[in-house]
């Protein structure tokens, strides 16, 4: 049978999801724990890569078992067993080739700044003081919802067959000293998100124009896109599948 795990985690402690061979990643741990509750080696394979320190509200992973499990009674030892900034929420049976990077139809990432200097926001929130103007940098995400290759906000000497994405949403929103971009799209490149936020703060300090944004994007050059934002500020906060049922988790 295959399965997928529904989960969360906090990221300040992990070099990213993927299996490191010198450093504690989350996919490591998932897979301790999944092999030795389930007393067979188990090796899951995530929705994505997150990059060390980045979060992820809702993620998802698949794995293989022979045999049926008891999901209420293997989410409680796998929770009790994992670390306390890893969360398991559901598991589902699902069909044997179902495949948890390749079938999701939609992400969404969040990335969040504070305005004011914070003793408690430090590790999940970058901190940024300077005034941005927002009304531009939600032109900005207007501009990019125009396009579909995004290669200049790739990290370079990446190995994808297309750099195109379909943007499907982007927004800055004010919560009082908190901005929160919202993305979502069919797939991200790698350092994507925080390339274009990087952009867009170029954007809301005037630094550049829309016009200069459009220039940015055709030039598929990664050199003359912003600068990739802190990663502790970004949150993998939604995926979905068209197998499972999607539930909009609370905000950790």
């Amino acid at each position: 049978m295959r399965y997928f795990i529904e989960f969360a985690y906090k990221g300040t402690a992990y070099h990213g999801w993927q299996y490191q061979p010198n450093a504690a990643s989350v996919q490591e741990t998932l897979n301790k724990a999944l092999s030795l509750l389930l007393r067979t080696p188990i090796d899951a394979t995530g929705a994505g890569r997150t990059d060390t320190g980045v979060h992820a509200r809702q993620m998802f992973a698949h794995f293989d078992y022979e045999g049926e499990l008891d999901i209420p009674v293997l989410l409680k030892k796998l929770n009790a067993y994992l670390p306390k900034d890893i969360a398991l929420f559901d598991l589902y049976p699902v069909h044997s080739d179902a495949h948890a990077r390749f079938d999701a139809t939609r992400r969404t990432y969040e990335y969040h700044i504070h305005t004011r200097k914070s003793a408690f926001e430090c590790e999940d929130s970058w901190y940024y003081p300077h005034a941005l103007n927002l009304k531009a940098m939600n032109e900005g995400c207007a501009v990019l919802k125009t396009h579909t290759d995004f290669e200049c906000f790739s990290k370079v000497h990446t190995d994808v067959k297309t750099f195109n994405c379909v943007i499907e949403h982007a927004e800055w929103q004010q919560q009082g000293n908190q901005l929160i971009f919202t993305i979502s799209a069919d797939r991200f490149l790698r350092n994507m998100v925080r390339a274009i936020v990087g952009t867009l703060i170029d954007l809301g300090l005037g630094k550049i124009s829309l016009t200069d944004l459009e220039v940015i994007v055709a030039s598929k050059n990664r050199s003359k896109a912003g600068f990739s934002v802190p990663a502790h500020g970004l949150y993998l906060t939604e995926v979905h599948y068209p197998y499972i049922p999607f539930q909009e988790r609370l905000k950790l």
